[in-house]
């Protein structure tokens, strides 16, 4: 039998690096042996019999030409956190989308209740997913950090910044960072961290492997984002053995869990630092969260995540 062709539109482009076109791309090997399956920025008129669209606004062109076009074929949305957490209650192109989608899809466990009630019965959370491997050995001799995120507002790098700065006084404290300077403010200021003397590295852009590996290395993750529909980023700390100090922002929150140990306020840089302070000098307060972070590991095991999907996708097309 001929396979059902399926198209997954995102607005992100491999040259973006992001959470949204690494998610397409996944997807699209867990669905490869079932269907035919294309990945596009846009869609362009095709006769598949399913689409999967990222983001509820930069996707709505897309998502209303498929509905003209193909009035019964199913749509299934996958909500972003931009979506969620600043789009929808503004934005009459998300709430368009979410009108003409026969199944959304939120990606932490928080995200139903970010929706307007209306659409929640036709909402599941699906929590992405990424292999585990043989953790690396750590080094005893210092608290190595790291943080993973293109240098733009929605990631609040500046409480990273800060934090560096406050633990000036910690050599046995280092701090690297990875993610392009898309803000050139914020890519001055990272520049100006390394040339005084702290121990910073900013690192720019790198490859997936050559972050994981920054990440496998590293004791301790910092996601500082007030804006997050399921930091994938989060879930590679988790999935390779590396504890994470999070914003207690929704996404994060509905990722690590609401007793997680590791939370510090959006923007305050003072309990960052506090926190990794305790995690250098206190070795049983990293322990015990690196123990709640394998404990939440196995929710983001590859297989869940790619049955979950086939699941959602083998209901909307019978």
């Amino acid at each position: 039998m001929r396979k059902a062709q399926v198209v997954i539109v995102t607005p992100a482009s491999a040259d973006a690096n992001n959470g949204n076109w690494r998610t397409a791309q996944r997807w699209s090997g867990f669905l490869a042996d079932d269907y035919r399956v294309r990945v596009a920025k846009e869609w362009d008129d095709g006769d598949e019999a399913l689409m999967i669209a990222l983001h509820a606004r930069r996707s709505a062109t897309s998502i209303a030409a498929w509905r003209a076009r193909h009035p019964t074929r199913p749509l299934l949305l996958v909500l972003t956190g931009t979506d969620l957490y600043r789009d929808i209650p503004v934005d009459g192109g998300a709430r368009r989308s979410l009108e003409l989608a026969d199944r959304l899809v939120v990606l932490n466990e928080r995200g139903l209740a970010a929706l307007p009630e209306r659409f929640r019965p036709k909402a599941s959370v699906l929590l992405q997913s990424c292999p585990a491997r043989v953790r690396t050995a750590k080094t005893q001799r210092l608290l190595r950090v790291v943080m993973v995120g293109h240098l733009r507002d929605e990631k609040r790098p500046d409480t990273f910044f800060e934090a560096v700065r406050r633990l000036a006084d910690r050599a046995d404290i280092v701090f690297e960072h990875v993610g392009a300077g898309l803000d050139p403010a914020l890519a001055a200021e990272a520049r100006a961290l390394m040339a005084g003397g702290l121990r910073y590295r900013w690192f720019g852009a790198l490859g997936h492997g050559r972050t994981l590996a920054r990440i496998r290395t590293a004791h301790v993750l910092v996601h500082a984002s007030r804006i997050e529909g399921g930091a994938h980023v989060v879930i590679e700390a988790v999935r390779n053995g590396t504890a994470v100090l999070a914003s207690r922002i929704d996404g994060n929150v509905g990722l690590l869990g609401e007793d997680y140990g590791g939370y510090f306020p959006l923007g305050d840089s003072a309990a960052l630092a506090a926190l990794l302070r305790r995690m250098r000098d206190e070795p049983a307060s990293l322990a015990a969260l690196q123990a709640q972070c394998d404990a939440r590991a196995p929710l983001f095991d590859p297989t869940r995540e790619r049955e979950a999907l086939r699941s959602m996708l083998d209901t909307l097309l019978r």
